[in-house]
């Protein structure tokens, strides 16, 4: 930890326990539309911007889409969301925050989540402890792309080699490592032969940080 300035965190799979949402909302969302989609899709597609998961699944159909409906669909698994989400955030991730904050780094969160629902999804005592909240629209290209990381590392003030990134998807895991951030990936939604990019892995977040005195 000691050649670090900031700890970067996705968001769903990570601080809270919303991928068996996400994954529900998806599917009953594009079955109205005669779509199937798996869990593995979702998990795996973690971090892209919706319009795109929209874009993809109406393609690998070999179905045409307009832009419209693209917004249309995005909107109705929003609602969905909504509906079903109960949040549950994982355990040790206010301590973990907290000590982080207590030994000086600066802590950002990195989803691919509009910031809207990044509100609604994160209790107010967490989400008021970030630095800097990056949210999918405040940025051009998500994630796989490394723009989501390269903001926060600006909005912060750090440079990309002083951070840490604690992912759990492959496309997170992606983008920060083109971002040339040191990236800590999580098998709490994937196995980790999904994760292999990542510079370490471990099984949760508590794990990432239980050989330092963060949270203690």
């Amino acid at each position: 930890m000691k050649k670090f300035k900031a700890v970067l965190f996705d968001m769903d799979g990570i601080l809270v326990d919303s991928m068996p949402y996400h994954f529900i909302s998806w599917f009953e969302t594009m079955r109205k539309y005669n779509i199937r989609v798996t869990p593995f899709e979702i998990y795996g597609k973690e971090g892209e911007k919706s319009e795109l998961c929209v874009e993809y699944f109406f393609k690998k159909a070999k179905r045409k889409i307009t832009k419209e409906k693209i917004k249309k669909i995005t909107r109705e698994r929003a609602e969905k969301f909504n509906e079903y989400f109960k949040p549950y955030i994982f355990a040790g991730v206010e301590e973990i925050i907290r000590g982080l904050k207590k030994q000086g780094y600066k802590t950002a969160v990195v989803t691919g989540s509009a910031k809207a629902d990044a509100v609604k999804i994160l209790p107010a005592k967490i989400y008021n402890l970030f630095d800097a909240i990056i949210s999918s629209d405040i940025v051009k290209k998500g994630k796989p792309h490394p723009e989501p990381y390269l903001t926060a590392s600006a909005l912060l003030n750090v440079s990309p080699s002083q951070c840490m990134v604690v992912e759990n998807a492959p496309y997170g895991v992606k983008s920060a490592k083109s971002a040339k951030m040191y990236c800590v990936a999580v098998t709490t939604s994937l196995p980790e032969q999904y994760l292999k990019q990542a510079d370490k892995i471990c099984t949760d977040i508590k794990e990432v940080f239980k050989r330092s005195r963060i949270g203690r």
